[in-house]
């Protein structure tokens, strides 16, 4: 149960840490399938490489958005409202 904001806090990051292994796991699993994409030669790989890119960088900026931005966002979100019951508790 949370009786302060510092549990609060620590929720959120137990659940940020919990969430790093599927989330590099898939990512990992996905750029690799990609890097014979990018890096080939043979006969349409240039039309290839033009639809691989995108899906490269989305891979990217979707993992750290994921890992970094996504629990920063949701403390400031629900952050006055946890203050709101942790202080009706007291």
């Amino acid at each position: 149960k949370m009786k302060t904001y510092d549990d609060f806090r620590h929720s959120i990051m137990e659940g940020s840490v919990q969430r790093i292994r599927p989330k590099m796991m898939t990512a990992c699993a996905i750029l690799f399938g990609l890097v014979p994409i990018m890096f080939g030669t043979g006969s349409g790989s240039q039309i290839m490489r033009r639809i691989a890119a995108p899906m490269v960088g989305g891979i990217i900026t979707s993992t750290l958005l994921g890992l970094l931005l996504y629990p920063v966002m949701f403390s400031f979100w629900k952050e006055r409202e946890v203050r709101k019951i942790i202080n009706t508790k007291t």
